[in-house]
């Protein structure tokens, strides 16, 4: 495995080549659609033709305003939607359908299939159960179904119109079926309204016969009443008893205003009298001719006395004769308001004389005009029993006399109307040739390009790798089958053979180079190196880098291939050799690192591990030149690992927490590749084998303009470890 790929983008699909596809079968597509567009030409040209027409009846109240009854005469009586939608089936009843269909002999077109007859498709349908056998049912039930099958009536939404709508293979008949139909619907209205009227009319003729006797009876009851009661009745509809009361009630009333307004003038005189006060105030008195006459007289005489009374002195005889004169007169003036007084009283006794009477009088009434009223309860309730009798018999009279005369007249209108009768159609409905064909074609170049394109989809043709993934390497293909599976483990064999082959080479060289003493590192140290001209460093360099630098994480990159998991390996062994707890995750798509290091190639890794297929103690295995642990590329399908791609970083943070270092050999991937990969302490290096390949130049660019700008390059060339590899060796020593 040479990296970690994104499931969502392991394979990419390649519009250039779906288009391909489609462009390369076009004869074949466009043949199978003019084809399939013949075919529905044919056929439509030969089905049967079906004309459809249609009548609309508008539901509304006939009646004229000026024969509408008098109850309904400021009423407008007419169906709500409930009760249109009620005409609809109505309409579709079986009674309607039954008429009409024996009106036009429907049972004798063989398209009602009334001998029961079918063709072979309907034969193989009733075989099959798609389609009831015709045979088990009546002639006339077998009419009815295909009747209603043809037949379509509803109501336009939001009105009072109902549509009735028919399609045959006989164009007279399509249009002759829904008139029919709208026709017999009238009628039938105009029936029930007939039956209506004359159920009513039998039934109104025994009830008015028998209101009449109840009216005649109730009547002659209120008349014997009276007479044996004696009531009489006076003005305003009222007894007279009860009138005559409310006369004595009013006379008493006024008697007794009149006795109290006396008593109380005849008081008031009688207390000024008494008094010696002066009687000009009172009304009476002053009312009285006599009186009035006296006054001037006394008015007179003290003005003569006025007079005189200038010129004479007051002991003159004419002086003294005035005097006396003056009160002659207030002696006249007293004696009259005397007799006045008492006419006043008077009056006011004979007034109680009379109020006495009065209430006695009042008392006789009181008792007869109880008697009276009682007898007046039972009278109203015997008028008004009469009275409803006579109304209800003028009610019922009405009524009967206004069926009668509309049964006479023949006149009851139906409450509908058909507006638009069907006409005979001039084209047919079905079968639209040319739309058919149409339709067909287009369905068939879009089914025809889809299953091409799905052909090239499922072929493989139209995918490839992926150009870039988080976390992988971008040049690297995963096998899709065993056939590439079995060649990318040919492929690992033969790159581990390769480094271990160069590595035992470039060992052997190291052995010749070495002076036998007992200070080897010094000799190895003294040995000729290489002259690096790009800055790369040692595997010595790098492993001391990442000690001193705490790194927990180094990646390697490889742009010349499997020979540069060389220096992955070399820097875990070294870090190994210094005590750190080291780990090796090999990412190749060969195994090129883990290979060298281990016994077999075919050991569980990180394939398994991502397929659940394996858990930690299974992937890991030990090293058997050195401390390193390894985790090799795995056993497991690379396509399937890729799908739990997502789970790499949180096998990192696992490892990261286990070990000291975890070195990474990513293979040539690219700066997008190892993104995923890199966390806080972590390293990156680019594994250099020779320094003139473009490969190398083409990655440094890479990462450094992609932020990886201290990624360091090193090279196992001159590499000479501290001790020859021994199998089985576990330490440094």
């Amino acid at each position: 495995m040479a990296g970690v790929r994104n499931p969502d983008q392991d394979l990419d699909i390649d519009i250039a080549a779906l288009f391909a596809g489609l462009a390369g079968n076009w004869l074949r597509i466009l043949v199978v659609a003019l084809g399939v567009t013949a075919v529905a030409f044919m056929l439509a040209s030969m089905a049967t033709r079906h004309y459809k027409a249609e009548t609309r009846i508008l539901i509304e109240t006939r009646e004229s305003v000026f024969t509408r009854p008098e109850t309904q005469r400021d009423a407008d009586p007419i169906l709500d939607e409930q009760g249109v939608t009620s005409q609809v089936e109505v309409i579709s009843s079986t009674d309607i359908l039954t008429k009409v269909a024996r009106q036009l002999d429907l049972a004798a077109l063989p398209e009602f299939e009334a001998d029961g007859q079918v063709s072979l498709v309907d034969r193989l349908m009733i075989l099959t159960g798609l389609r009831g056998d015709p045979v088990a049912l009546p002639p006339e039930e077998r009419v009815l179904k295909v009747f209603r099958e043809k037949l379509n009536i509803y109501r336009v939404e939001s009105s009072r119109v109902i549509v009735v709508e028919f399609s045959s293979e006989d164009r007279e008949l399509a249009a002759a079926v829904p008139n029919a139909i709208a026709d017999a619907y009238i009628q039938l209205q105009r029936d029930a309204k007939q039956q209506s009227n004359a159920d009513a009319t039998e039934w109104l003729e025994p009830e008015i016969a028998d209101l009449r006797a109840k009216v005649k009876e109730a009547e002659s009851k209120v008349a014997n009443f009276r007479a044996q009661s004696d009531l009489l009745v006076g003005g305003n509809n009222s007894m007279l008893a009860t009138q005559q009361l409310s006369e004595l009630s009013s006379e008493l009333s006024r008697v007794r205003a009149n006795r109290a307004s006396t008593e109380a003038t005849a008081r008031s005189m009688r207390e000024a009298l008494s008094q010696g006060a002066s009687i000009d105030a009172l009304p009476d008195v002053l009312a009285s001719p006599l009186i009035q006459r006296l006054r001037e007289n006394q008015v007179q005489l003290k003005a003569d006395i006025a007079d005189l009374s200038a010129s004479l002195l007051d002991n003159h005889p004419r002086i003294r004769a005035l005097r006396s004169q003056l009160a002659d007169l207030d002696r006249q003036l007293r004696a009259e308001a005397q007799k006045i007084q008492s006419s006043l009283e008077t009056e006011a006794e004979s007034a109680r004389l009379r109020e006495r009477e009065l209430v006695a009088e009042l008392n006789k009434l009181k008792a007869e005009s109880a008697r009276v009223g009682e007898q007046e309860v039972e009278l109203r309730a015997l008028e008004r029993e009469a009275a409803a009798q006579r109304d209800l018999l003028e009610s019922y009279l009405s009524r009967y006399r206004e069926a009668l005369s509309r049964k006479d007249r023949n006149y009851l209108p139906a409450d509908a109307r058909i507006f638009s009768r069907a006409t005979v159609p001039g084209e047919p409905y079905f079968p639209k040739v040319l739309p058919i064909s149409g339709a067909a074609f287009a369905a068939a170049l879009i089914l025809m390009a889809v299953a091409t394109l799905l052909a090239e989809l499922f072929s493989g043709r139209a995918l490839r790798p992926a150009q870039r993934y988080d976390g992988v390497p971008s040049n690297v293909v995963m096998p899709r089958d065993q056939a590439d599976e079995a060649e990318a483990e040919t492929a690992r064999r033969q790159a581990a053979t390769e480094v271990a082959a160069r590595a035992e080479v470039e060992q052997a060289d190291a052995d010749e180079n070495l002076v036998e003493d007992d200070t080897g590192v010094e000799a190895a140290a003294a040995a000729p190196m290489p002259v690096f001209t790009r800055g790369q460093i040692t595997i010595e360099a790098a492993a001391e880098k990442l000690i001193a630098g705490g790194a927990s994480r180094a990646l390697f990159i490889s742009p010349e291939g499997d020979e540069g998991a060389a220096s992955a390996v070399m820097v875990a062994r070294e870090v190994a050799d210094a005590g750190l707890r080291a780990l090796l995750l090999d990412l190749t798509e060969t195994g090129a690192a883990s290979f060298p290091m281990l016994e077999s190639a075919r050991l569980p890794g990180i394939t398994d591990l991502l397929c659940s297929k394996a858990q930690f103690t299974d992937v890991i295995h030990p090293d058997h030149y050195s401390e390193c642990h390894v985790i090799p590329s795995g056993t497991a399908d690379p396509a399937l690992a890729m799908r739990a791609a997502d789970r790499l970083p949180i096998i990192m943070e696992s490892l990261t927490t286990a070990y000291d270092m975890v070195i990474v050999e990513c293979g040539p991937a690219d700066a997008a590749g190892i993104g995923r990969l890199i966390d806080g302490a972590s390293e990156v290096f680019v594994s250099v084998i020779e320094e003139d390949d473009e490969a190398i130049s083409t990655t440094t660019t890479d990462l450094h303009s992609s932020g990886f700008s201290d990624a360091m390059l090193v090279t196992p060339v001159g590499y000479v470890p501290p001790y020859a590899p021994e199998p089985g060796r576990r330490s440094a020593a």
